[in-house]
């Protein structure tokens, strides 16, 4: 009963309720331990990895151009994780940010002088749907959802210009930012992640694109501006939550006493599946629905194994927290549990579950409009051929419309990971097969209970369920695209 789409459905309403659910915060606490209650509920063993994070808070933030007595204000919002001087910074600050601004538009920052100034810029969202066809392996895309030139044409909202036009310029001398959310629907409720690797030292703010006109306008008149960004960031405790069901294939006691002695090959074989339960907003498609199927899986098995049919190889449940404060939780899970030769199980698949949306358009009146259809998703994979040959297959049996499989071996060596919730075990050498999508309103308010794809829960359910049982009854070494002798020679960890 549990991998039905009213059962589904009623768990992402559940979690919605709770928002927002970010990191730190009572909401995220509460998704934590609804998750939690639901693993133990089914009979699981539970533990919350709790690991430092950071709350980021603007209490702040107003755009003025002109003289106090003409003085003209633009509505804006925040650009989330601005103004920090370290990536572990905590504290309180208040920029008053009075300063010419230079307009760079859509360009580079390396091609204006920006000392001193603050650089107005067109945030541009850089990666097309068709900027995945050369990793695409299979398309099941009946009806043509997907190949349509409109679609292929839409872009997701998290590549973005934000990372190299923050770090552009703060090295060229700028004093802070501006980004106009050009290509965007009217709206201020974008929250963009915390990129990690890019520390965001100035102070900055949203505009929409009508915002930008207006502050373009008046800039013609007068070239200065204020920005004003107070920001508060304090360090929060994370809650991750992992659920165990243990396999029947357990090692026998010597082995047992053998993997305690650090033995790896003694460790019995495990299956994660996994999301993330915190969000900025709703977060009902970000990533409530994920979520919720996870739950929905760790109570299927769970059942299965109450009749009598428990799975061969352990199977770990697990919704992470810290997706956007900095993946610092994804990133202990993976020391602790993946490349610690303590590890309790070897993790020989990942499967990750994100983002179950219909698709969204800029509508006639600028917001988001729906259309009614699946937003266009990959699975991101490195397993072996024949794996990847069985998992297209089930692709079409269980009817998942605009799903295409992406080879991810290179990313994996060369681009440091993947752009989802799995990358950190990706890149610790564990075979993955990882779900998501990006419609246009995946970091917005938007993202509410409307915009989840009914129609698809139950099918990307029962699929995941025929993937973990495909595992489950094969060598976990042999998952993999590389023998699990082979890759534990190559370099991991690099994050």
């Amino acid at each position: 009963m549990s991998l039905t789409t009213a059962q589904i459905l009623a768990t992402i309403e559940d979690l919605v309720a709770l928002a927002p659910r970010a990191t730190g915060t009572p909401g995220g606490a509460a998704a934590a331990a609804y998750v939690e209650e639901r693993f133990s509920r089914a009979g699981l063993t539970t533990e919350i990895l709790e690991v430092p994070s950071f709350a980021w808070r603007a209490g702040e933030c107003r755009v003025e151009v002109g003289e106090a007595s003409d003085a003209l204000t633009v509505p804006c919002s925040p650009i989330l994780h601005s103004a920090l001087p370290a990536h572990d910074w905590t504290g309180e600050v208040r920029h008053v940010v009075d300063a010419p601004v230079v307009d760079i538009g859509a360009d580079r920052v390396g091609r204006h002088d920006v000392r001193g100034a603050i650089v107005l810029f067109d945030l541009t969202f850089d990666m097309t749907l068709a900027h995945t066809l050369p990793l695409t392996l299979f398309l099941h895309d009946p009806g043509r959802r997907v190949l349509r030139r409109d679609v292929l044409r839409s872009r997701n909202p998290y590549v973005t210009s934000l990372a190299r036009t923050m770090r552009d310029a703060a090295a060229a001398g700028a004093v802070g930012v501006i980004g106009v959310l050009r290509d965007y629907p009217d709206s201020l409720g974008y929250h963009n992640e915390y990129y990690r690797r890019t520390l965001f030292r100035l102070p900055g703010a949203w505009v929409t694109r009508a915002g930008g006109a207006r502050l373009r306008a008046r800039l013609r008149r007068s070239p200065r501006a204020t920005l004003t960004l107070g920001v508060e960031r304090s360090e929060v405790v994370s809650r991750t939550v992992i659920g165990v069901l243990p396999g029947s294939d357990r090692p026998a006691r010597a082995d047992e006493r053998a993997a305690r002695s650090g033995d790896r090959s003694s460790r019995s074989d495990a299956v994660m599946i996994q999301s993330h339960h915190d969000s900025v907003g709703d977060g009902a498609v970000e990533d409530a629905s994920g979520a919720a199927e996870v739950i929905a899986l760790a109570e299927h098995y769970a059942a299965e194994s109450r009749a009598g049919r428990p799975p061969r190889k352990t199977l770990l449940f697990t919704t992470f927290d810290t997706h956007f404060t900095g993946y610092q939780a994804h990133r202990e899970f993976a020391r602790r549990h993946v490349l610690s030769p303590d590890a309790p199980w070897r993790i020989v698949l990942n499967v990750t579950i994100e983002h179950i949306g219909l698709r969204a358009v800029e509508g006639v009146d600028g917001g988001f409009a729906g259309t009614g259809e699946t937003e266009p998703r990959g699975i991101f994979l490195n397993v072996s051929p024949a794996f990847t040959a069985r998992i297209a297959g089930l692709i079409r049996r269980h009817r998942l419309h605009a799903t295409s499989i992406l080879g991810s071996g290179l990313l994996e060596f060369f681009a440091g990971g993947i752009p989802t919730d799995a990358s950190f075990t990706f890149v610790s050498g564990v075979p993955t097969v990882s779900l998501i999508s990006g419609p246009l309103y995946l970091y917005d308010d938007a993202d509410t209970i409307d915009r989840i794809d009914v129609a698809q829960l139950e099918p990307v359910a029962r699929f995941f369920a025929d993937v973990v049982d495909d595992a489950d009854r094969r060598r976990g070494s042999l998952l993999g695209t590389l023998p699990a002798g082979v890759r534990r020679l190559l370099p991991r960890g690099r994050w």
